[in-house]
């Protein structure tokens, strides 16, 4: 065996040894199916207070109708009103943004916005739980957003 070869043998086992001991790279599991929805932004209108939403369909289904039951709280952190957005229909895999005017109410007093219930969740093979349950919130306004 010349010196070369026994220099490739000698690389070539090394190579394979750090080869079966270096970790195997797992793929990235995939994403849970969620319905994300995001507060994105409040600003005053005519009416009183425009929410604006951004809100992803990640759950695998159509739905055909989504709509939320909602507590603002005021700048004292007391509960001022509930009231229902209806969502209407999220294609499967769909980005969707959605204003709401809430008539009488002030932007600047809103401290924060709880989604309190899904009054509907509908799709077919959807859970009806499924918009509560698997529902993740965000928030890019100056108000606190979540379940």
């Amino acid at each position: 065996m010349t010196g070369l070869t026994a220099s490739l043998r000698l690389l070539t086992s090394a190579l394979a040894m750090s080869l079966a001991t270096a970790p195997a790279w797992a793929e990235e599991p995939a994403p849970a199916p969620a319905l994300t929805l995001e507060l994105n932004g409040a600003q005053p209108s005519d009416k009183g207070c425009r929410l604006t939403f951004v809100v992803t369909n990640g759950l695998g289904a159509d739905l055909g109708k989504a709509a939320f039951e909602i507590a603002l709280f005021n700048d004292a952190g007391v509960v001022d009103r509930l009231t229902v957005l209806d969502f209407k229909d999220l294609p499967k895999g769909k980005t969707k943004v959605t204003r709401f005017d809430l008539a009488g109410t002030d932007c600047g007093k809103i401290s924060r916005v709880l989604v309190n219930s899904a009054t509907q969740c509908e799709g077919t093979g959807v859970d009806p739980n499924a918009c509560t349950r698997q529902l993740k919130t965000e928030t890019k306004a100056k108000i606190a957003f979540g379940v």
